[in-house]
């Protein structure tokens, strides 16, 4: 089932869903250096990036609920879909609240509920990242219909020529 909102042939979300992830993750890594180094600047960073990874799953959110949307009613895909989709908005409000509660810390370190916060979030995102895996990979949710080992690239110009074409001189 071909995506709904492409961008150079390619689905959206799919495209998108590398930022909240990295931001989300190194926020959780930078904050655990910070706290094991007592170094602020890297809780700072962690905080900032919670930030970025939380408008990063908004923007990518939309994308994927277009995507959702157009997946047939009554399918195993719909089911998978939606338990993604609800879990990732857990797991960014679950980010927002931690980066709230951070907001007046000196260097935004991270008090025992919001890192609390941030480790049950993450621990929802690999969930939810396994159950988008599932998506795209075992039921063919945002794969291009035409999809095969050999199949061309789509932008057809400069670097993704067509196999086999060759550039005029």
């Amino acid at each position: 089932m071909e995506s709904r909102a492409k961008a150079a042939g390619h689905a959206i979300h799919q495209q998108l869903v590398v930022f909240p992830l990295g931001l989300l993750t190194g926020a959780v890594v930078f904050d655990i250096i910070g706290l094991v180094l007592n170094d602020g600047r890297f809780t700072t960073a962690g905080y900032l990036m919670i930030a970025a990874g939380v408008l990063m799953g908004l923007l990518a959110a939309v994308f994927g609920f277009i995507d959702y949307l157009a997946v047939p009613n009554q399918s195993r895909a719909k089911r998978v879909g939606r338990l993604h989709g609800i879990g990732n908005a857990v797991m960014l409000v679950l980010f927002a609240v931690s980066w709230l509660l951070r907001g007046g810390t000196q260097n935004y370190l991270p008090t025992t509920l919001p890192f609390v916060l941030e480790l049950l979030a993450i621990v929802i995102a690999t969930g939810t990242a396994w159950l988008g895996g599932e998506l795209v990979s075992r039921l063919g949710v945002g794969v291009d219909d035409g999809a095969n080992l050999d199949a061309p690239a789509k932008l057809t110009t400069g670097i993704f020529l067509k196999r086999g074409a060759r550039r005029a001189h």
